[in-house]
């Protein structure tokens, strides 16, 4: 068995510009001194050459060279067995793995644990929360009733202006009888002259 045990986080998603923390807890079977020491290590995704981008020995001594100067900070506490760090301003091309070691003679042999970090743009879309879920799923079914029943108003509403319309207008049938009757009444007037002259 180990003893000198370090947890590091498999994999971190973070987003451009904005701070990354990696986590890093240790166990030591020997008590913590000044002789304790951090070194975090990082290899690009794409493969190439390690480099030690922070070191700690009673203080933290973050990179004053390459690609992040001037963005990590120390977040841990060796007394609490805490040596996590944080990245400033994360770019994509800051994704690779990152290795926390910890050394605290006599205990200096440990795992390896890898932190693989994985930095995206943040998009438009947005996670749903429960909050909006529930939300969701108590208005929806009351948006669609309320809109089921204006539509079925409003159809109602539409055949009683019909009705009412077509009662205040004459309808072609009642407008047509009356010269049909007169029509009638005339022929009738004009054979009853021609049978009286027969006569």
């Amino acid at each position: 068995a180990l003893s000198l045990e370090i947890k590091a986080s498999p994999k971190v998603q973070a987003f451009v510009g904005e701070q990354v923390s990696l986590k890093c807890s240790f166990k030591s079977s020997s008590p913590i001194t000044e002789r304790l020491t951090v070194d975090w290590t990082y290899r690009p995704l794409a493969g190439g050459q390690m480099e030690t981008i922070f070191h700690y020995q009673s203080v933290p001594y973050p990179t004053t060279v390459g690609k992040f100067k001037g963005r990590i900070s120390w977040l841990g506490n060796v007394a609490k067995g805490d040596a996590s760090i944080a990245v400033q301003s994360p770019v994509m091309s800051d994704n690779g793995t990152f290795i926390c070691s910890v050394k605290n003679p006599p205990d200096v042999y440990h795992n390896i644990p890898q932190t693989t970090l994985i930095v995206t743009e943040r998009g438009l879309s947005f996670q749903l929360t429960s909050a909006v879920l529930l939300s969701i799923l108590v208005f929806l079914p009351s948006v669609i009733v309320v809109i089921l029943l204006l539509v079925r108003m409003g159809r109602k509403f539409g055949v009683l202006k019909e009705k009412k319309k077509s009662g205040c207008k004459k309808s072609s049938i009642e407008v047509s009888d009356e010269p049909e009757r007169t029509e009638t009444g005339n022929c009738l007037g004009k054979l009853k002259d021609w049978c009286l002259t027969c006569v």
